[in-house]
């Protein structure tokens, strides 16, 4: 019975600390920020899954989780990396932005629990 109690302490101790692949942590999101032809690359995935290269397609595979979530599983890196992407997209690329929100927020009800988690103040 202690073997048990134990093995699900430890169960519920993994799963309250999932998070996502680390894999690109160190992306260097102040480059592509700076970049608005690879910031619309990078949305084009996200969006219409176009222009997808392995780094985006990595950041993909859990944007619409993440969102969805408030970026729950997300890494202290990977909210800066949302963040910033998410500051550069509104500012230099708002009609993408407002697309990227559509897509990922159809009801318009993610995103402000999204921004909080991620400290975006906009």
């Amino acid at each position: 019975m202690k073997l048990l109690v134990i093995f699900c302490a430890v169960v519920a101790m993994a799963v309250a600390d999932e998070k996502y692949p680390t894999t690109n942590d160190n992306f260097d999101i102040e480059a592509l920020a700076a970049s608005k032809p690879d910031l619309e690359a990078f949305t084009e995935c996200f969006i219409q899954d176009t222009n997808c290269n392995r780094i985006s397609s990595d950041f993909k595979k859990d944007l619409a989780e993440a969102v969805r979530e408030a970026c729950a599983k997300c890494t202290d890196a990977q909210k800066h990396i949302l963040k910033r992407y998410l500051e550069a997209l509104q500012k230099e690329v708002p009609e993408k932005f407002e697309e990227f929100k559509k897509k990922y927020d159809p009801e318009g009800t993610l995103f402000e629990p999204l921004k909080a988690a991620i400290g975006l103040r906009k």
